[in-house]
C-alpha cells in the first residue's frame, strides 16, 4: 500500500508543479519539481529507496529512446560527424579534466567519485538546450553541435559515469579491458538498437499490409520497443541498453515517413501517449529528486570533512569547472569556422552555449543509482555528498540559465525540459456545418470509402496542379503515397469484379514494364554501357520480380522484404559514394544510370502497349495505370535529385504540399456535406481523419 500512496503522491506533485508552471512560465517546470518534492520530503519525513537496476530501465530507456525520435533530425543529420566526435570527446573531456579537479577541490573525495560525478553532471538536457537555442541568435553549425551533442552524449555520459562506479566499487582498472568493454558495449549496442528496430519497423509494415489497424494494440506496441530493447541488449548481450535505445529511437524517426501517412490516427495517438510518458517519467524523476534532496544535505551538512557552507561553495564551484570546460570547447571549437566573427562576438556565443547546458533528468537518473556500499561493504565513498553536488549544480544550471541568459540574448527566455506541458492545436468538430439530416432522403448518401475516395483523387489532382520542375520529387511521391490509399480502398470496396480487375490489371500491366526493362537492361550491357555486375544484379532483380508476379504480387509500396532490400541496398550506396574509391563511384553512377533507364523504359513500354489497336485501354483499371506510371516518374525524379538535391528543401516541399493536400481535402469534405452526400456520423469520422493527419505533419519536424 505503501507503494501505491507514494506513486499517487508523486503524480499529485507533478500535476501540481505544471500547474504551477502554467501561470509562471520563465520557471522551468523541473525546479518546480524538486521544489515541491523537498518540502513534502521536510513536512512528512518521505524517503524512497531506489534499486538501480530498475530505475534505468524505467525511467532512462523510455526518455531516451523519446529523444532520439524527436529529437530534429535534420540538424542530427547535417553535422552528424561533428556531433557525434564532440559529444564523445567532450564528454571524456569533461569527466577526466572535471573530475580531476573536483577531486582537488574536495581532498576527502577519490578520484574515480570524482571522475564519476563529472561523467554524470556531462550530459545536457537535449529539450532545455534546443528550446534556449532556438530563441537565441547562434550561428547555424554552433547551434547544430549544441543541441545535436545533447542528444548523443546522454548515451557516452552514462557509460563513463558507469565504468567510474565500477572502479569505486571493485577498485580494479585495466585501461586495456577499459577500452575493449566500451567499443564492446558501444558498437554492439548500437547494432541491437538498430536491428531490432528495424525487425519492429518490419513488424509494423506487415500490420499494415495486413489492415491491421487497431490504434490500441500499435500503440502499446510501439510504447514498449524501449524496454524490451534496452532488457534484451542488458541482460542477453551485455552490451549498452542507454546506446541501443537512442540508436533504435533515431532509426525509427528516419524510417516513419514510410508508413506514416497510412496510419494517421494510430501515430497521433502514439505520440500523444508518448507525451504523457515523459511528462509522468520526467515529473517524477525530479519530484523524486527533490524528495532526496533532504537527505543528502543531511548527510553532507552532518559531515565532518566538509561544513555546511563549503558544501554550497562547491556547488558553484563544480558548476563554474563544467562551465569554463564547455565555454572553452564551444570557443575553440569556433576557431576552425571560416566565418570572420569578432573576438568578443566569439566570446558571447560561446557564454551563451556553455550557460544552455542545462542539467536534467539524465543526470538525475544517473546519480541515483549509485549504490550505498561498496564490494567491501563498506559504504560509498562521500555519496551524500555526491547527490547533494549533483542536486546542487542541476537546481544551479537552470537558475544560472533564467538569470543570466536573458542579459546575453537580450530578451527573456522560456527554458523547457523533457516533459514539459506541450499543446497540441487540434480543431474542434463543429456540429454546427453538418446539418445534412434534412436532405438525406433528396441526395445518394456516400459511404466513408467512397467519400475518402472522392477526397483523396481531388488531393491528387491539386497535386498535380502543383507540380513544378524544382518540386517533381515531392509531388510525386505524394500522389504515389494517396495512390497507394486510394488503391487499398477500391480494393475494400464490396464489388468483388472491381478487386480483381485492379488486381489483374495491375499484375498485367507490370508484366509489360518488366519485359521492357529487360530488353533495355541487355541493350545497355550489349553496348558497354554497364559492367557485368551491374547487369547480373539486375537481371535477378527483375527475373525475382516476374517470378513474383506469377504468385500474385502485385509489388506494394510497404512490403516486408522491398522494405529490407531498400533499407539494406540504400545504406551500402551511401557507404560507397561517400567512402569508395573510384571505382566504387563508378560502379554507383552505372547503378542510377540503370535505375533511370529501366524506369525512362517502363514508361514508354507502357504507353506502346496501351496504344496498340489490339489491346483496349478502356478496360484496363485507370488507377492501376495512374499508380504504375507515377511509380516510375518517382524513381526517375530520384535519380535525377540524389546527387544534386538539398535534402532540406526536399523535405520543406513535402511538408508544404502535404499541408496544401490536406487543405484541398479539409474543401472536398465540406462540399461532400453542404451537398447532403455524408451522414453525420461519417462527416465526423472524415473530418476527425483529417484533422488527424493535419496534425501529425504539424508536430513532425523536417529532416
Amino acid at each position: 500500500m505503501a507503494i501505491v500512496e507514494t506513486i499517487i503522491g508523486l503524480i499529485l506533485m507533478v500535476l501540481v508543479s505544471n500547474l504551477i508552471n502554467h501561470y509562471f512560465k520563465w520557471l522551468p517546470v523541473s525546479l518546480v519539481q524538486i521544489f515541491l518534492g523537498t518540502i513534502v520530503a521536510l513536512i512528512f519525513n518521505i524517503k524512497i529507496d531506489l534499486d538501480a537496476n530498475w530505475f534505468l530501465l524505467l525511467f532512462i530507456a523510455p526518455l531516451l529512446y523519446n529523444d532520439g525520435r524527436r529529437f530534429p533530425r535534420k540538424e542530427l543529420w547535417k553535422l552528424k560527424g561533428p556531433i557525434f566526435n564532440n559529444a564523445i570527446l567532450l564528454v571524456f573531456l569533461t569527466m577526466l579534466v572535471g573530475g580531476f579537479l573536483i577531486a582537488q577541490l574536495i581532498p576527502s573525495m577519490p578520484l574515480p567519485v570524482g571522475i564519476a560525478l563529472a561523467a554524470v553532471l556531462a550530459p545536457t538536457d537535449p529539450v532545455a538546450v534546443h528550446s534556449i537555442s532556438k530563441q537565441v541568435k547562434l550561428p547555424e553549425n554552433v547551434l547544430h553541435l549544441v543541441s545535436g551533442e545533447s542528444l548523443i552524449n546522454d548515451a557516452s555520459g552514462l557509460i563513463g559515469f558507469k565504468y567510474a562506479i565500477a572502479i569505486v566499487i571493485t577498485g580494479y582498472f585495466s585501461l586495456y579491458q577499459a577500452v575493449g568493454d566500451f567499443f564492446y558495449v558501444s558498437i554492439i549496442g548500437g547494432l541491437a538498437g538498430l536491428l531490432l528496430m528495424g525487425l519492429v519497423i518490419l513488424i509494423i509494415e506487415w500490420l499494415i499490409i495486413k489492415d491491421f489497424n487497431d490504434v490500441v494494440f500499435n500503440t502499446v506496441l510501439q510504447v514498449s520497443i524501449p524496454f524490451i530493447i534496452y532488457l534484451v541488449t542488458e541482460k542477453y548481450l551485455h552490451a549498452s541498453g542507454v546506446i541501443a535505445v537512442v540508436v533504435a529511437g533515431v532509426f525509427f524517426a528516419s524510417q516513419r515517413n514510410n508508413f506514416i501517412s497510412v496510419q494517421p490516427e494510430i501515430n497521433l495517438v502514439t505520440e500523444r501517449t508518448w507525451d504523457i510518458i515523459a511528462y509522468l517519467l520526467n515529473g517524477t524523476m525530479f519530484t523524486i529528486l527533490g524528495v532526496e534532496l533532504p537527505f543528502a544535505m543531511q548527510g553532507a551538512i552532518k559531515s565532518d570533512r566538509v561544513d555546511t557552507f563549503r558544501a554550497f561553495l562547491l556547488i558553484g564551484a563544480v558548476w563554474l569547472i563544467l562551465l569554463v570546460i564547455r565555454v572553452g570547447w564551444t570557443f575553440v571549437y569556433q576557431l576552425f569556422d571560416h566565418q570572420k566573427t569578432k573576438l568578443l562576438a566569439r566570446l558571447k556565443i560561446a557564454l551563451i552555449s556553455g550557460l544552455s547546458g542545462v542539467r536534467g533528468a539524465i543526470t538525475m537518473a544517473g546519480v541515483l543509482t549509485i549504490p550505498l556500499t561498496i564490494a567491501s561493504g563498506a559504504p560509498f565513498p562521500e555519496r551524500s555528498l555526491v547527490l547533494f553536488l549533483a542536486a546542487g549544480v542541476i537546481i544551479l544550471s537552470m537558475l544560472m540559465a533564467i538569470i543570466v541568459l536573458p542579459f546575453l540574448a537580450g530578451k527573456s527566455l522560456a527554458i523547457q525540459t523533457r516533459g514539459a506541458n506541450t499543446e497540441l492545436n487540434t480543431d474542434e468538430l463543429d456540429n454546427d456545418e453538418d446539418q445534412t439530416d434534412s436532405v438525406a432522403e433528396q441526395v445518394p448518401i456516400l459511404t466513408k470509402n467512397q467519400a475518402k475516395l472522392y477526397i483523396l483523387k481531388n488531393a491528387v489532382r491539386s497535386l498535380e496542379e502543383q507540380r513544378r520542375q524544382q518540386n517533381q520529387l515531392a509531388v510525386y511521391q505524394l500522389i504515389l503515397e494517396y495512390q497507394y490509399l486510394i488503391k487499398k480502398l477500391e480494393i475494400s470496396e464490396e464489388d468483388q469484379p472491381n478487386e480483381a480487375s485492379i488486381i489483374t490489371d495491375e499484375l498485367k500491366l507490370n508484366r509489360v514494364a518488366i519485359k521492357g526493362q529487360q530488353k533495355e537492361l541487355q541493350r545497355l550491357y550489349q553496348s558497354n554501357q554497364i559492367q557485368q555486375k551491374v547487369f547480373q544484379y539486375y537481371q535477378r532483380r527483375l527475373e525475382h520480380q516476374l517470378k513474383e508476379i506469377d504468385h500474385g504480387a502485385t509489388l506494394p509500396q510497404f512490403g516486408i522484404l522491398f522494405s529490407l532490400r531498400r533499407t539494406i541496398l540504400r545504406f551500402d550506396r551511401q557507404f560507397k559514394v561517400r567512402y569508395g574509391n573510384q571505382q566504387a563511384k563508378q560502379f554507383m553512377a552505372q547503378i542510377r544510370l540503370v535505375e533511370r533507364a529501366l524506369a525512362k523504359i517502363a514508361i514508354k513500354t507502357l504507353s506502346e502497349y496501351l496504344r496498340d489497336s489490339n489491346v483496349n485501354e478502356k478496360k484496363f483499371n485507370r488507377e492501376a495505370i495512374y499508380h504504375l506510371i507515377i511509380r516510375y516518374r518517382t524513381l526517375i525524379e530520384k535519380q535525377k535529385n540524389q546527387t544534386s538535391s538539398d535534402p532540406t528543401a526536399y523535405q520543406q516541399q513535402m511538408k508544404s504540399l502535404r499541408l496544401k493536400s490536406i487543405n484541398v481535402q479539409r474543401l472536398s469534405l465540406q462540399f461532400l456535406i453542404e451537398q447532403g452526400y455524408l451522414d453525420h456520423r461519417t462527416a465526423m469520422q472524415l473530418r476527425q481523419y483529417i484533422n488527424h493527419e493535419e496534425n501529425l505533419q504539424l508536430q513532425i519536424d523536417p529532416i
